[in-house]
C-alpha cells in the first residue's frame, strides 16, 4: 500500500512541541479527515495539546508501507509514528 506521510507539530502543555507523523492511504486527500485522525490521536493523550490545523500538519511525501502499518491503517484508517515529546 502506498501511504501519504503528514508531518505534524503540535504544542503541548509545558510549551514542548510534539512531533509525529500521520500515515494514511495515498488515495486519501481530504485534509479535514486527516486532521480528524490527528485530533483523535491527540485526544488519547493525558496532557493538554494545542489545536491541529494546516499550520501544524503538512503533507510530506508518499512511500510504501510495511505490512504492520498496512494492517493498522486497514483497521483504523490511519497510523501514527511518534517522533518527539509525544509521551
Amino acid at each position: 500500500m502506498r501511504i501519504s506521510v503528514w508531518d505534524t507539530y503540535v504544542e503541548r502543555s509545558g510549551k514542548a512541541i510534539m512531533h509525529f507523523d500521520i500515515l494514511v492511504p495515498a488515495t486519501l486527500t481530504d485534509e479535514k479527515q486527516i486532521f480528524n485522525y490527528g485530533n483523535r490521536y491527540l485526544s488519547t493523550k493525558s496532557f493538554k495539546t494545542g489545536k491541529l490545523s494546516a499550520n501544524e500538519c503538512k503533507f510530506c511525501h508518499i512511500e510504501e508501507a510495511s505490512p504492520s502499518i498496512v494492517s493498522e491503517i486497514e483497521e483504523n484508517g490511519f497510523f501514527i509514528i511518534e517522533m518527539e515529546n509525544c509521551n
